[in-house]
């Protein structure tokens, strides 16, 4: 899978080359992931330039967006896709908080010691699948995939790694691809989100700061995922029916989705 070294963008990833059923792998230059684009300078990153980002799909809340507003490539039309908008509880919106959470040891050890970081996380994951702003974020998302002129896409979070991991999950089960290979794409993202968020560990573990706490909030774990596979199986008994039920996805533009990323 292509990978980029891009140092305006965190976390850039093509989806292209992942293995998927029936010999196929999703096709190159099409599906791109990514963290924020607040730092995105095509003049620094030729390698993004040359990309033709057709879309971009920001998964971010009002509050992010409005602290570091993306810098969309010349020519690309943004969709803003609130998979946090209001509805989610508190709780339910650490991811959208990576910074603020980690800002005071004493109130992090208080509200996400002792394992509950990770619980917190779990159940952020288990909103993705069912609360109606992130259904309603994620059919944005498939819906601008699913039309004829979409070209290159890219859709981003923060970090790239939860809304963002979530997001790409959905789309490579759709295209076929098996929960071994969606697992290893979604952990793959680790070292790039922990390099990109050194200085806010750091600070953390400095000021007496638990580093499990910064590992479960800023890192991806297997149980994240899990929380959110085993949601949509209660929920709908699989991704196809969750893209069609859940999402609102009708089959004929599914169809269109796996054409266009299937190669």
């Amino acid at each position: 899978m292509p990978q980029f070294d891009a140092s305006t963008i965190i976390n850039l990833r093509d989806l292209g080359g992942i293995a998927l059923a029936g010999n196929s792998a999703v096709r190159p230059g099409l599906l791109l992931r990514s963290g924020q684009l607040d730092r995105l300078d095509p003049e620094l990153d030729p390698s993004v330039a040359a990309l033709g980002i057709h879309t971009v799909v920001d998964l971010r809340t009002e509050h992010e967006r409005h602290e570091r507003p993306d810098q969309v490539p010349e020519g690309a039309r943004l969709i803003v896709a609130d998979v946090m908008a209001a509805g989610m509880s508190g709780a339910e919106r650490v991811p959208a908080k990576l910074d603020s959470v980690l800002g005071n040891p004493a109130v992090a050890e208080e509200h996400l010691g002792n394992g509950k970081a990770e619980k917190l996380l779990c159940d952020a994951y288990r909103a993705f699948v069912t609360s109606e702003p992130a259904c309603d974020a994620y059919r944005l998302l498939l819906s601008a995939l699913a039309e004829p002129d979409c070209g290159p896409l890219l859709f981003h979070c923060t970090a790239g790694k939860d809304r963002t991991g979530w997001a790409a999950t959905v789309i490579l089960l759709l295209l076929g691809a098996d929960e071994a290979t969606v697992r290893e794409e979604y952990l793959s993202v680790n070292p790039a989100v922990r390099a990109a968020f050194a200085p806010v560990i750091d600070r953390f573990t400095a000021a007496g700061g638990d580093p499990e706490i910064a590992d479960a909030i800023l890192g991806v774990r297997p149980a994240y995922l899990a929380a959110a596979l085993e949601e949509m199986e209660r929920a709908y008994g699989g991704v196809e029916a969750y893209v069609r039920d859940g999402l609102g996805i009708p089959d004929e533009a599914v169809d269109r989705i796996r054409a266009r990323c299937v190669a």
